[in-house]
């Protein structure tokens, strides 16, 4: 009997062991976000034998959020890729389930110029499917000096900037998209394509829109503590994990996520924020040494909801207030051309996803930019105090010449 125990403890501690082995990434220094060298996959069929989603956690502070890779199937067989995810061993064995049934990976997008925490992953992923054609977004850069794609990891015998014109892609039949931008940031410019799957009528956005789920994406169940640390009330609190703390930390890690430091957050002195982590009960590392800066009001959860607006497609806030508003009409252009496609459901590449919406909807997320939004706009603003942190380092960076201002409204 006791043999036949520790043979199964040994087997439970192989099978452990060759999980993080599959989950192992190991150029997480070019991009050190959480969880650094080991990232979990979690393979979502959405729509059944024709759109599969990625997703993988990223974060800094224990304030994670998906992100997310979609793969769709071609008429003719093969694959269509948008916004590869790290190729881990355990995601690229879901790729190869795919691969099996459905053939080989054909195209790869990487539709950004900006978000670094996509663009580190589109070359490693791309060198391990050899036959795939690569399409970047244009108005690549990068920082400090601009480098070619090849230095990116690209490989530059197929990577290709995206036509201007969908109609010239070798996806026209299946495929539009619409890039937006550049829009001039002053150290680069920002850029993103969307693309819309014609058979599902599906959009596919990297960074524009979000919606915020009430409760933690299925990734983060897998992972708690990141949601238990957040729902402290102070650095004394050792709380119990249950469903209703992690969606109280779940819901305070999307208002850090988006506003940084909103009104309902205290941020307490270095000297008291000691003083209390040598009394906290949980002093391990992975507590950070009992170190817990901040105090949130009784009204957080107001903030949250107005965040999440019912589940609405928003615009983040940083993307309001630091990136769109300097080019309000590039941007509204922009939406007016997505806005004609018959869109029923739309995945970005983090939070939520698939979002049942419409073309309006989608268009109504960019009211922001409008001098006078249309008075059938059901997309409400978010609450100003708190933006308050955002205007504070907006107006650092356009007082020390690293962005222009903002435009005026459309």
């Amino acid at each position: 009997m006791g043999s036949g125990n520790r043979a199964g403890i040994n087997s439970t501690s192989e099978t452990q062991q060759g999980k993080r082995r599959d989950r192992f990434w190991p150029l997480w220094p070019l991009v050190p976000l959480y969880p650094y060298n080991r990232r979990r996959t979690l393979r979502k069929e959405v729509v059944k034998d024709q759109i599969w989603t990625f997703e993988q956690l990223q974060g800094i502070l224990y304030v994670i959020v998906p992100v997310r890779m979609t793969v769709i199937k071609l008429k003719e067989g093969g694959l269509f890729v948008y916004a590869p995810v790290a190729p881990t061993k355990e995601c690229l064995n879901l790729m190869q389930e795919l691969v099996n049934q459905h053939g080989p990976v054909q195209y790869i997008i990487m539709p950004t110029a900006s978000g670094i925490e996509h663009k580190a992953f589109a070359g490693p992923f791309a060198q391990k499917f050899p036959t795939a054609q690569v399409f970047v977004v244009p108005g690549q850069w990068s920082f400090p000096i601009k480098l070619p794609l090849s230095w990116l990891g690209l490989p530059a015998g197929r990577t290709q900037i995206l036509p201007n014109n969908s109609v010239d892609a070798p996806f026209a039949d299946q495929f539009d998209y619409q890039t937006l931008g550049p829009v001039d940031l002053g150290p680069g410019p920002f850029a993103e394509v969307a693309f819309f799957h014609q058979h599902t009528q599906t959009l596919l956005v990297t960074d524009i829109v979000v919606s915020v789920p009430e409760d933690p994406p299925e990734i983060l169940e897998q992972e708690p503590y990141p949601m238990l640390y957040h729902a402290k009330d102070d650095a004394s609190d050792i709380v119990e994990d249950t469903p209703t703390i992690r969606r109280k930390g779940w819901q305070r890690i999307a208002i850090f996520a988006f506003f940084f430091r909103p009104s309902a957050l205290e941020v307490t002195g270095w000297g008291q924020s000691f003083r209390d982590a040598w009394q906290a009960r949980d002093r391990s590392l992975k507590a950070y040494l009992g170190l817990f800066p901040v105090r949130w009001h009784s009204n957080w959860k107001d903030t949250f909801d107005a965040l999440r607006g019912g589940g609405r497609l928003f615009v983040a806030p940083i993307l309001q207030k630091l990136v769109l508003n300097r080019g309000p009409k590039i941007v509204i252009d922009w939406a007016n051309q997505v806005a004609r496609w018959p869109v029923q459901q739309i995945i970005p590449c983090h939070l939520d996803a698939p979002v049942q919406t419409t073309p309006q909807q989608f268009r109504q997320a960019f009211s922001f930019l409008e001098q006078h939004p249309s008075p059938d706009s059901n997309s409400p603003d978010l609450p100003e105090e708190d933006f308050a942190f955002l205007k504070t380092f907006d107006q650092v960076l356009i007082k020390r010449g690293i962005t222009p201002p903002p435009q005026d409204k459309v």
